[in-house]
């Protein structure tokens, strides 16, 4: 390969894996059936005029299997914090036991794992898509360095490294869709 037309392979990369980070925060969001603390990362909370993450107005714990915990720091805010949780579609209610919000994961039944798995898999194709247009944009790179003057020998072997990457990261998006699927589908 000729030095002078370089492909930034490593940005390639490093957008590929922004995906796959992606990804994860968003499975790591879907309720499986077990407690798990990531689960309310979505969730904001109205405090002291501003939105904010659960996380930072109360200690959250996962105790047991079945049962998140939040230790609300300021005792002003546990009624908002419960009502943001309420409101937030994670179909959990909390309960009150002073600043302590405990929240009970309840089982799933079998239509809500289906829906669960569409989702996840929802989740697995907009990765995927994200993955393929940074392939694309690599591709496009690649064709102009053509136009300015590159061999089509360096050319094959650029379009050749960027599609073993984008294969690498699809083959992982569908390990961690399989994954999660049978997560979200155990009893």
């Amino acid at each position: 390969m000729s030095e002078e037309f370089e492909l930034d392979t490593d940005d390639l990369t490093r957008r590929m894996d922004g995906a796959m980070s992606n990804l994860r925060t968003e499975f790591a969001s879907l309720r499986t059936g077990r407690a798990s603390a990531s689960m309310l990362e979505p969730v904001q909370v109205e405090a002291y005029g501003q939105m904010t993450p659960i996380n930072q107005v109360g200690t959250v714990n996962v105790p047991e299997p079945r049962m998140v915990t939040i230790n609300v720091w300021d005792k002003s805010m546990v009624g908002k914090v419960e009502k943001a949780i309420r409101e937030s579609g994670l179909g959990i209610n909390p309960q009150l036991n002073g600043t302590i919000i405990m929240l009970p994961i309840p089982e799933l039944n079998e239509e809500r794992r289906r829906d669960l798995t569409k989702v996840a898999g929802q989740y697995a194709e907009h990765a995927r898509v994200a993955i393929r247009n940074v392939r694309r944009d690599g591709m496009d790179q690649i064709k102009k360095m053509k136009a300015n003057g590159m061999s089509e020998d360096d050319q094959k072997l650029w379009e050749t490294e960027v599609q073993e990457l984008t294969d690498k990261y699809i083959k992982a998006v569908d390990a961690a869709l399989e994954t999660k699927q049978a997560e979200i589908m155990q009893v």
